[in-house]
């Protein structure tokens, strides 16, 4: 079967990549990781016989302050079975409106759970206490009750933003006072960690369950591991066993995963910088809206509206010179820094944007 001259373009553009800035998740098993995924003992994850995998789980109590943990494929899952065992069908969940469950998880919550999940508009991505309390619901026949209220850890949406911990803990009070469970989402929480100086497991606290991601600033190939108390990861490990989320000799991948807490939290501080250097760079690009002073962690948003070009154009064009930025509107652009883009990269990131509006004007 033949291709189209424009896919046929796309498909080579692809393939010559050399600046890849569309997510953290396309990092590759640094040399170091690929040793551990070799040396990994395993065992039958199912039976709780995986050395690593069990490993990996008793590092993220640690980290975490939690009693028990389980590793899951991903993220999108770690979510959604937290969300079955915290909800029934008809409950609601408190959230705010850019969350990755309402976003990016194919309506998850409604198709496994049943729950409707109640947006909150806040700032960046951080809702505040105030706003929680109004949202929850009065018991009532007539009114899904308010069963979950979740967190998330950076607010990708938002650019990247760190919930605050005296903000989390805010919104925890409330939560206590009506009895409802705090769930955090946290795909970026060791980008957060290192932007912060707040050790993870004060973030956690306040949090009933919460996930961190392998697969996204830590640099492995796939997983997240899930926290919480006994009960709940055993309820977590029945729906894990439903979905086909139970795995057999998983130390291959978790081995990456326990490599990567050993090795790759300390270097985020160089993802930040290079994402900094990156918003700088592009607010001075004629008709780029950016805001440095809002880049927090390793996510910049800016907006190619005042160039005359959209965010489709700029992306196609970047492909064309080795650059990819991924597209998250008709103007609007999401830049990620990871581990395989150094400042070199960055550069010439900015230096690509720059051509291309330039071509345009």
């Amino acid at each position: 079967m033949g291709h189209s001259g424009a896919a046929m373009k796309r498909m080579v553009a692809m393939n010559e990549i050399t600046v890849d800035l569309y997510s953290d998740t396309q990092t590759r098993p640094t040399p170091g990781m690929r040793e551990a995924i070799a040396q990994a003992p395993v065992g039958d994850e199912q039976r709780d016989e995986d050395p690593s995998v069990n490993r990996l789980c008793s590092m993220a109590c640690e980290l975490l302050g939690k009693e028990a943990a389980v590793f899951m494929p991903s993220g999108t899952m770690c979510n959604e079975i937290a969300i079955l065992v915290h909800c029934r069908p008809g409950n609601e969940i408190i959230s705010d409106r850019t969350a990755h469950i309402i976003s990016s998880e194919g309506g998850g919550p409604a198709v496994f759970a049943g729950v409707l999940v109640h947006p909150l508009e806040g700032a960046r991505g951080v809702y505040g206490a105030e706003q929680v309390e109004a949202a929850i619901r009065e018991e009532s026949r007539h009114t899904p009750r308010t069963t979950l209220i979740s967190v998330e850890q950076t607010s990708n949406q938002g650019g990247g933003t760190v919930w605050p911990l005296a903000a989390i803990e805010s919104v925890a009070d409330v939560a206590g006072r009506y009895g409802i469970p705090m769930h955090m989402d946290g795909a970026r929480l060791m980008n957060a960690v290192v932007a912060s100086g707040v050790p993870a497991r004060d973030f956690a606290k306040s949090f009933n369950s919460l996930w961190f991601d392998l697969s996204k600033g830590l640099g492995c190939p796939i997983g997240g591991v899930l926290a919480g108390s006994h009960e709940f990861i055993q309820q977590a490990w029945q729906w894990k066993q439903r979905m086909g989320g139970a795995m057999r000799q998983a130390g291959i991948v978790a081995a990456a995963g326990a490599y990567a807490l050993e090795n790759h939290v300390e270097r985020l501080v160089e993802d930040h910088a290079n994402a900094r250097l990156l918003a700088d760079r592009l607010a001075t690009v004629p008709g780029v809206a950016v805001e440095p002073e809002a880049v927090e962690t390793n996510i910049v948003f800016f907006d190619v509206k005042g160039t005359g070009l959209t965010a489709a154009d700029v992306y196609q064009a970047l492909l064309e010179r080795g650059v990819r930025i991924g597209r998250m509107g008709p103007f609007r652009m999401r830049a990620v820094t990871h581990l395989d883009v150094d400042k070199a990269d960055v550069e010439t990131a900015a230096d690509a944007v720059s051509t291309v509006v330039g071509s345009a004007g």
